[in-house]
């Protein structure tokens, strides 16, 4: 059997793969604060990189900040993957992903807001997520655990009520948010087909730790 032969970044390639990070981390803190118009120049400056850096990794704006908010809810969504590893239960997957989304709004706002500044269009993305979200539901239905007729109908009501708890907890920052993500948490437990018991049981539970979460 041949061996396999494992490429090494050399010199040059560390330091694009530097240049292309810092671009997307000074993109996701345009993101986080609203501002979608701001110049290229702006955006290497904070990036600390020169304007020529820019267009050896993107061709506009619209393209970095596509790739800025991508990277960030991959990243959230592979935490969120191994958070849930050796889980059996459709049902608490789902849960542990929805409690841990809602306590992102708080304890990583900068992310929060690059999730709420592109909601609608991430709905519909098959990356970060939603896809995620997608597939707990459809496992549960296929595990008889949740009942529902139309997963991607529920995926609507889902993606809605992940989006106006994270506004609402950014509005009303006197809020418990682990208290009010829970209660959302039962509800859409409820709607998925779970007893009333059953869904405050699986909200009672611990969650794990995600200890450096950063958008």
């Amino acid at each position: 059997m041949a061996q396999q032969i494992t490429h090494v970044p050399n010199r040059l390639e560390r330091r694009k793969a530097r240049t292309r990070s810092a671009l997307v981390r000074a993109a996701q803190t345009f993101i986080a604060a609203g501002k979608l118009n701001v110049p290229i120049l702006e955006l290497t400056q904070a990036a600390d990189v020169g304007m020529g850096s820019f267009y050896n990794h993107f061709d506009s704006r619209e393209q970095l900040f596509e790739a800025a908010v991508e990277d960030a809810l991959e990243r959230y969504g592979a935490l969120l993957d191994e958070a849930t590893v050796g889980l059996d239960d459709p049902a608490h997957v789902f849960a542990q992903s929805f409690r841990l989304t809602g306590r992102l709004h708080r304890r990583s706002p900068e992310l929060s807001r690059v999730l709420l500044n592109n909601g609608l269009t991430l709905v519909g993305s098959d990356k970060g997520l939603a896809p995620r979200a997608r597939r707990d539901i459809e496992d549960g239905v296929r595990a008889g655990r949740f009942h529902v007729t139309e997963p991607e109908l529920a995926m609507v009501v889902v993606s809605g009520a992940a989006l106006c708890l994270g506004q609402l907890l950014h509005d009303h920052p006197e809020r418990d948010d682990a208290e009010s993500t829970d209660r959302v948490t039962e509800d859409l437990l409820r709607m998925l087909g779970l007893r009333a018991e059953e869904a405050h049981e699986i909200c009672q539970r611990s969650l794990p730790d995600l200890a450096g979460v950063h958008p």
